[in-house]
């Protein structure tokens, strides 16, 4: 895994300055700190940072054709690349490295843009054509791996992370754009192309983009989640072929994820059926030696080192383990903005940092890890809610229908659904509108956009007239409304949270902030096409969640964790930064200084929280409102100073693959 960057001249008068493609591949050090690459003509420049994990000795970059026309920056894996070149030779096509990288550059030249829907894995691609001075973006279908782009003076800037951006242009005015804060504040994160900076877009999942001669030529899809209309297009067979399919298309995925690496994988195991199937698969292609990571919390209630331990005997593996606790959290959280690079509403990416960290410190590279399993296959409480609601929307004034609410959230010590008037009152809402784009989110969006009235009123005069909702919906696919209901929550989930939040600030941000690459068997091209297809009560019998999976772990994984409730990764929150110890950052980022600087919270209110939060014990609850409240705030501000108030920085490294043609 890598970092990318580059500029394109758009207007043809000058080169890209390399000293910018210097401090831009500076900037994103940490995700490939093995070597640095740069290639630079008259209208463009492309800048390289290399996690050396597959053809060490000969994958740099950036690298090109044979003629030295076109040349590609590349972040990620193409994990058919073998499949793909061994095609391509018959085609006739030449190569002089064994890396996958130099497969896409022969993609293109033998397919163009339908070269991205042969490639199986995760990826973004930078592509300049100097002969016809074409230049390509491409991000894979869900957006494991990140694309950011702006316009700055006549030029293009694109790169891994914003960081990059601010950095290659210090001149570019930055700021936290107010619609990436109301999306943020609604989905818990932007949906690509917004992103939190004002004039920086983001590349969409599955999408392509061209520029030809200085001019925008499109950006178009060339994937996007589908699922059967009707009876047409989805899986024929029985459950029981579903779980023979499954079983085989992540048997295969998993193996595909060892073999295709010249460094050794581990595997995250979280004690949770996902990360245990994968662990299990990946076990049986490396039978000795292999090695497991688990995240372990000083408070029990978020704590799963039983079932860690349970999965880690029966497999043998060779085992390491971190315990974070509150403090842990709250001690690394700036730093785990500056890798987010956008606001969050939960702490939990903090712990996952420092366990890639512990990963990196045992010499691995590379981890296997089960993301993507509860959207692909419904493993959500919120896709068994949206159930309950809809069949409690059928019959209104039911006094039974709402209480099968109850089997849900077992593990929250706050539950939503603990007492029965709040449920009624809560879930009861909006049920009149059980037909129509975004039943399912509706109440964790509204949830969410109440903490809008912390916003400053510039912000939200700002606002008037936007509606991120109706911008979302506005967006769906043609065929949407003809998919069953659960396919129309899954795909507002793989839209929004999976590739916003959970593969971004949860995923390889935190990953990559430790030089550590992820890898998602579920993510597979072939698991995601077969889990698509499946009918809805193979994924979710009833309120059974994920019923085919679990079906096929039955000889993977201990009964324990087969038989285990839906318990959802978490984090201490708010009472992460309450406590007599937290780091002087906290209440500076939410002082009336610190707050009428960035201008994006209202102070009064502000205060009233952070008072009512510090009042608690060390020991009480607090509400999902309040942890959301106080982790955005802290989190935003912490984003504007890092981001906005402060200048980027100007770090240059050695460069080892320099090609300059001026």
């Amino acid at each position: 895994m890598c970092g990318i960057a580059g500029i394109v001249d758009l207007e043809a008068s000058s080169p890209p300055p390399r000293e910018a493609l210097e401090v831009m591949a500076g900037a994103l050090e940490h995700r490939g700190p093995d070597e640095f690459g740069l290639y630079l003509d008259r209208h463009a420049g492309l800048a390289h940072t290399r996690l050396s994990i597959i053809d060490l000795s000969t994958g740099q970059q950036p690298l090109s054709n044979e003629d030295g026309t076109l040349w590609i920056s590349f972040n990620g894996e193409i994990f058919n690349y073998v499949e793909l070149r061994a095609e391509l030779e018959a085609l006739g096509h030449q190569f002089r490295t064994r890396s996958d990288t130099e497969v896409i550059v022969h993609a293109w030249e033998a397919w163009g843009e339908a070269a991205f829907e042969r490639m199986n894995g995760q990826w973004a691609v930078a592509l300049w054509d100097s002969k016809t001075r074409t230049f390509v973006l491409a991000r894979d279908r869900v957006g494991v791996r990140p694309i950011f782009t702006l316009h700055h003076e006549g030029r293009l800037y694109f790169a891994s992370e914003v960081k990059a951006l601010f950095a290659g242009a210090p001149t570019f005015p930055r700021e936290l754009d107010p619609i990436g804060l109301d999306e943020t504040f609604t989905f818990w994160t932007v949906v690509p192309p917004q992103s939190i900076f004002k004039g920086v877009r983001e590349l969409e999942p599955g999408h392509v983009a061209v520029w030809r001669e200085g001019r925008f030529q499109h950006d178009v899809a060339y994937w996007q989640p589908t699922y059967p209309v009707g009876e047409a297009g989805g899986f024929k067979g029985s459950l029981r072929d579903a779980t023979e399919a499954l079983t085989d298309a992540l048997e295969n995925a998993t193996r595909l994820r060892m073999v295709r690496a010249d460094v050794p994988v581990g595997s995250y195991l979280s004690g949770g059926l996902d990360s245990s199937v994968v662990a299990a698969l990946a076990a049986r292609a490396k039978p000795s030696g292999f090695k497991t990571f688990s995240l372990r919390f000083a408070d029990a209630e978020y704590d799963e080192t039983p079932y860690q331990r349970a999965m880690v005997q029966r497999l043998g593996t060779d085992h390491a383990e971190v315990v974070v606790s509150r403090a842990d959290i709250a001690e690394i959280f700036p730093t785990v903005i500056r890798h987010t690079e956008r606001p969050i509403l939960r702490t939990a990416p903090a712990p996952l940092f420092l366990l890639s960290r512990l990963v990196r410190q045992a010499g691995i590279k590379v981890v296997l890890t089960g993301e993507g399993s509860d959207e692909m296959l419904a493993g959500y409480d919120l896709f068994r809610e949206a159930r309950v609601r809809r069949f409690w929307a059928r019959q209104p004034q039911s006094s039974w229908r709402p209480r099968l609410l109850e089997r849900l959230y077992p593990y929250l010590t706050r539950s939503p659904v603990s007492q029965q008037a709040l449920t009624r009152q809560f879930f009861g809402r909006g049920l009149e509108h059980a037909r129509t784009p975004g039943f399912s989110h509706e109440p964790r969006w509204s949830g969410t956009a109440a903490l809008k009235r912390l916003f400053a009123p510039d912000v939200l005069a700002r606002l008037q007239g936007h509606d991120s909702r109706a911008r979302l919906f506005a967006s769906l696919p043609e065929d949407f409304s003809r998919w069953s209901f659960l396919a129309q929550d899954q795909y507002l989930e793989v839209r929004t949270l999976l590739s916003g939040y959970l593969l971004s600030s949860q995923g390889d941000r935190m990953l990559m902030g430790n030089s550590v690459e992820g890898r998602f068997p579920f993510l597979d091209r072939e698991v995601m096409a077969l889990a698509n297809s499946l009918p809805p009560s193979y994924k979710l019998k009833v309120l059974d969640e994920k019923h085919v999976l679990k079906r096929a772990a039955k000889e993977l994984v201990t009964p324990e964790i087969l038989e285990r409730p839906k318990q959802p990764y978490r984090a201490p929150d708010a009472s992460s930064f309450v406590g007599p110890g937290r780091p002087a950052f906290v209440d500076e980022m939410m002082s009336e200084a610190a707050l009428k600087a960035s201008g994006l919270f209202a102070p009064a209110p502000v205060a009233q929280l952070w008072k009512k939060c510090l009042g608690r014990s060390a020991d009480e609850q607090f509400s999902n409102t309040d942890n959301m409240a106080v982790v955005g705030i802290v989190s935003t501000q912490l984003l504007h100073r890092q981001f906005v108030a402060q200048a980027p920085s100007a770090v240059r490294p050695t460069f080892k693959t320099l090609v300059v043609k001026l």
